[in-house]
């Protein structure tokens, strides 16, 4: 199996250095990997190093707490878009999915959606901090907002991906919605398992050692 082009090779640590962003873009192009994923204020860099070849842009927006406003979580976003951008991955407003309040999660993540045009949107809904129930909700309200993805998780919360969440988050969008596993990615075989319950893409910060 040819994993590669799944993985979003992914540096959003906060001492992360442009040396080390600069090392994830060679990597990336060197393995052939679906994207280079960092925080925003590296869009321009990433962009600048990827530039003419088929590696993406992707940058994390209201990261990682999901708590900020949502207008700054757009503005974020199209700002990430206009230095370089073409996927955006959200945190979706996780305090507002316990509150049931699901008309301002769907616009939150819509929000976004809209901003980022014409890069698609991978919705992080934190899957260690929500029950069955709202995972499912949190799916089905990114795909009515207009998101490309769903993924697991941050990486900076209690979990990362879990098989068992990969399964009801792909019987929950079906083919509708791509899945993006993410978080605790350690070892080919994991790696391996995610994809076959379901998962499109995977994050992960060691994608060469998933190799």
């Amino acid at each position: 199996m040819n994993i590669a082009k799944k993985i979003d090779h992914t540096m959003l640590k906060a001492d992360s250095t442009k040396e080390t962003i600069i090392r994830y873009c060679q990597e990336a192009k060197e393995h052939g990997f679906a994207s280079v994923c960092v925080n925003t204020c590296h869009a321009t860099l990433v962009a600048s190093e990827l530039k003419g070849t088929d590696v993406k842009t992707c940058c994390v927006v209201g990261f990682p707490l999901g708590a900020m406003m949502t207008s700054a979580k757009a503005f974020e976003a199209s700002e990430a878009v206009k230095a370089g951008a073409s996927e955006i991955d959200m945190v979706i407003n996780i305090g507002a999915v316990k509150d049931k309040d699901w008309d301002f999660v769907r616009d939150d993540i819509k929000a976004v959606v809209d901003a980022s045009k014409p890069a698609i949107v991978k919705v992080i809904i934190e899957t260690c901090l929500l029950t069955e129930e709202e995972k499912r909700k949190a799916c089905q309200l990114s795909e009515e907002a207009g998101a490309a993805f769903v993924k697991t998780s941050t990486g900076f919360s209690t979990g990362g991906a879990t098989i068992e969440d990969i399964k009801l988050m792909k019987e929950t969008v079906g083919d509708r919605l791509q899945v993006k596993a993410s978080g605790g990615i350690r070892t080919r075989a994991f790696t391996e398992e995610l994809i076959a319950a379901g998962a499109d893409r995977i994050g992960a910060g060691n994608g060469v050692i998933l190799l």
